[in-house]
């Protein structure tokens, strides 16, 4: 039986005591960083080869974009940095007839759950036609009510462009030579599974382990991290439901500052789980943290690029420093 490792976070919710908790904010490094690339220059940068998606942002605020499975479609998958595997649901795999199946064990972010698998011929993401050899079936529930998740096996040697102010995602060979000039921070990172994991980071001064997650609502840290950060104000009790449909609650606390190189954000609320996706990769007895859309959706573009290993955010800019919006039933303003 084979056993796969997916850190997802789906259908994640956080449940806030009366008192609220403080706004997020994204604050500025102290040298201003070079000013955004205009959509001409962006092309010049990259490869020839570029993929612009449309994304669309589901009701728990994540990413989906469509694709097609052997000429069929399109079908809405979530896009999913912190999933191993690209997952679809069982509906769809019906649906599309495919039947030669094997059983394999699926680590969410509450439990490890045996399930089935097949291989998805003719998968279509933009231009780029592949072939998923181990694709996890679950329930379309369990995952927000997409056909499926868009996962790491999929999006290997490939650099990932999320513009949260166009809305669309843009996939390429690679970054190019210059295609980091755009960007205000540029972060390196190290891989582990096929997963980029950024250790130049601090919370509130602890030294921390960060994976940049669009498939989780929030922020989740591991009880390492929660043992260094006790003292920390707690708004409340957390529930999420996993990608096998197990919930896992915990304690939600607000550390005050974030920093990710020369970025920070202030006032970012953690979930704190006993989860087996930190000891899937290797993260359990040294603090961690899943980077959730929340805190992701602050920034102007993230780019993840996984065949240089870096991970490149674009703070917001003019108006859009003005910006409110909410989130989670909170205010939130970028700053």
């Amino acid at each position: 039986m084979h056993r796969i490792a997916s850190a997802i976070a789906a259908a994640g919710a956080l449940a806030l005591s009366s008192s609220p908790a403080p706004a997020s904010t994204v604050e500025p490094p102290q040298q201003p960083g070079p000013r955004t690339a205009t959509p001409q220059q962006i092309a010049q940068q990259t490869p020839p080869i570029v993929d612009i998606i449309a994304m669309e942002i589901e009701r728990y605020r994540r990413m989906t974009v469509p694709v097609t499975i052997m000429g069929e479609g399109p079908f809405n998958f979530m896009v999913d940095t912190g999933a191993q595997a690209t997952v679809l649901s069982l509906a769809l795999a019906d649906q599309l007839q495919l039947m030669d199946r094997a059983p394999a064990t699926l680590v969410g972010m509450a439990s490890r759950r045996p399930v089935e698998t097949t291989m998805v011929p003719e998968f279509k993401l933009g231009e780029r036609n592949m072939t998923i050899r181990t694709a996890p079936l679950v329930e379309g529930a369990n995952i927000g009510g997409a056909d499926g998740i868009l996962g790491l096996d999929s999006l290997q040697d490939q650099r990932v462009l999320l513009d949260f102010h166009d809305g669309e995602m843009h996939v390429s060979d690679s970054l190019g030579s210059q295609g980091a000039r755009g960007f205000d921070i540029v972060v390196r990172a190290r891989e582990r599974l096929g997963q980029l994991i950024i250790h130049q980071a601090e919370i509130d001064g602890v030294d921390v382990d960060v994976i940049v997650d669009t498939g989780a609502q929030g922020s989740v840290g591991n009880m390492a991290l929660r043992d260094r950060l006790r003292r920390r104000q707690q708004v409340g009790n957390a529930v999420m439901t996993d990608v096998n449909g197990v919930r896992i609650s915990g304690e939600a606390r607000v550390a005050r500052r974030l920093e990710l190189g020369s970025a920070v954000v202030n006032n970012i609320v953690i979930s704190f789980a006993e989860s087996p996706t930190f000891g899937a990769l290797g993260l359990s007895d040294r603090p961690a943290l899943i980077l959730g859309m929340s805190e992701l959706r602050l920034f102007r573009r993230v780019a993840i690029d996984f065949r240089s290993s870096r991970v490149l955010f674009d703070l917001p800019r003019g108006a859009e420093l003005e910006n409110m919006f909410r989130t989670d039933g909170r205010a939130t303003r970028i700053q």
